[in-house]
């Protein structure tokens, strides 16, 4: 085959994984309208675009629909799954391992415990209310917990199974301090802990948004300039060290990157199983491992995930709005059994 071939043919895969990146671009667009327009009041596109190019338009109630509940509301739900889903794909590839993802280096669980520790101790005596200190011990935790986890793996080595090792041993220790404060917990914080596992957008002030949405911005234009020695890396650590790439430095820079954009998200939503870890295996599916291509597809299949279960947590049982912590868990295991299968199938 000659080269002009080739090229051809090279240009024409390009143009197929961007129209793909396109649609699920198109899809997102699709589904974060819905999930504004869905709710115990009907809310039709066509006042949802009017509402956002003419605010003046609306009614006090409908403004306050719209503007204070159900755009944060969505908007968080596209942030927050891209984050999970962007760091997600980086951990899968710098641990070589397609099951690693925010959860798998204890970041969620440190999260978890931190937030716990707020609700149970309360901080009014340092001057915080529960809705600053919780955000705040829940990241300090989370990102405490990688910075323990770049000095450690540092010290003894960055390999792959070394930083997993670690993340797991944990990921167990604050599961079972997180456990030790529901023992010791009153009846009103237990409630808060277990509402808190559960995952919740509503949470979700413009404030808030505004936080994930400058992290998200800084980690996928940091990610732009890793993508090539990222794709490298997937060939191999070998072949990756043969073009020159550092891998340990690598490993150790993405996973305090994409430690500190779950991080962000986690400590605003609460716990959100299942969007890390199969967000990029379908990015992967449609888009191969181009990283030019992959991540950011990875970033929007999180959020495509995460808006269809928000539309979910609103619709399955009419007038009541679900954790969405359980309705990913509920959509992401049998989807990740498909994927699985697939593969399988494939291979």
């Amino acid at each position: 085959m000659s080269a002009l071939a080739l090229a051809a043919g090279y240009r024409r895969f390009i143009r197929l994984r961007l129209l793909m990146l396109g649609a699920l671009a198109l899809a997102l667009v699709l589904f974060f309208v819905a999930d504004v327009a869905t709710g115990p009041s009907p809310f039709p596109p066509s006042d949802i675009l009017r509402g956002l190019l003419d605010p003046a338009s609306l009614g006090k109630a409908e403004a306050v629909i719209l503007w204070d509940v159900r755009l944060p509301y969505a908007v968080m739900a596209l942030l927050v799954g891209a984050s999970l889903g962007l760091s997600g794909a980086e951990m899968q590839t710098v641990l070589n391992n397609p099951l690693a993802s925010p959860f798998t280096l204890g970041i969620a669980a440190a999260s978890t415990f931190g937030a716990s520790l707020a609700i149970v101790l309360g901080f009014g005596a340092f001057g915080l209310g529960g809705h600053v200190a919780i955000p705040v011990l829940a990241f300090a935790f989370a990102a405490g917990t990688t910075l323990l986890i770049q000095v450690l793996a540092r010290t003894h080595g960055a390999a792959v199974d070394t930083v997993v090792l670690f993340g797991i041993a944990l990921l167990f220790a604050f599961e079972a301090l997180g456990w030790l404060l529901q023992f010791v917990a009153d009846s009103d914080a237990l409630q808060q802990i277990v509402f808190w596992t559960m995952g919740s957008l509503a949470r979700a002030t413009w404030p808030k948004i505004a936080v994930v949405a400058v992290v998200l911005a800084a980690c996928l234009v940091a990610s732009s300039r890793h993508v090539w020695a990222l794709t490298a890396l997937r060939g191999g650590e070998e072949q990756a060290r043969s073009i020159g790439v550092a891998v340990e430095r690598l490993r150790l820079v993405v996973l305090l990157r994409v430690s500190l954009l779950a991080a962000t998200a986690l400590a605003f939503v609460g716990t959100i199983g299942f969007v890390g870890l199969v967000g990029p295996h379908i990015a992967r599916l449609l888009l191969g491992e181009d990283h030019r291509l992959f991540l950011p597809g990875a970033a929007l299949a999180g959020a495509l995930m995460l808006s269809l279960a928000s539309i979910a947590s609103k619709t399955i049982v009419p007038g009541v709005v679900l954790p969405i912590g359980i309705v990913t868990a509920l959509v992401g295991v049998p989807l990740f059994v498909m994927l699985i299968l697939g593969r399988r199938q494939r291979t």
